[in-house]
């Protein structure tokens, strides 16, 4: 595995253990960070599959537009469009004022990230756990 696909896997996981995380606290979990995370890890995981391919990675955070670049390598990817454009939106939307994450939409969040990412360590020959 070429080191800067190890490493965007690991600034992906460092995140989805973020998220998993807060989503295990008892005590004020940050239900705004959980779908913060879980956009951050399915993207790191687009940008890695760009990298192990070779392709140049773009600095865009739509995971829409980052599955369609990925398209060509992954088109059963196409099964997560909904759920990616939703983690993009969820991630957008609670990171600033004026809208607040509910422990529903972030527990979705989480639920989807998951499926994403055992899609994507399955394509990059990781274990999916």
């Amino acid at each position: 595995m070429k080191p800067l696909v190890a490493e965007w896997i690991a600034k992906a996981e460092a995140d989805f253990s973020t998220l998993e995380r807060e989503a295990r606290a008892r005590k004020n979990p940050n239900y705004d960070g959980i779908c913060f995370h879980a956009q951050q890890c399915a993207e790191k995981y687009l940008k890695a599959r760009l990298c192990a391919a070779g392709l140049p990675i773009q600095k865009i955070h739509d995971l829409v537009r980052l599955l369609d670049i990925n398209l060509p390598l992954e088109p059963l990817w196409e099964t997560f469009r909904s759920d990616l454009a939703h983690l993009t939106d969820a991630a957008v939307e609670f990171r600033y004022p004026g809208e607040t994450a509910t422990r529903e939409t972030a527990m979705q969040a989480r639920k989807l990230c998951r499926a994403f990412r055992s899609a994507a360590r399955l394509s990059l020959g990781l274990p999916t756990e």
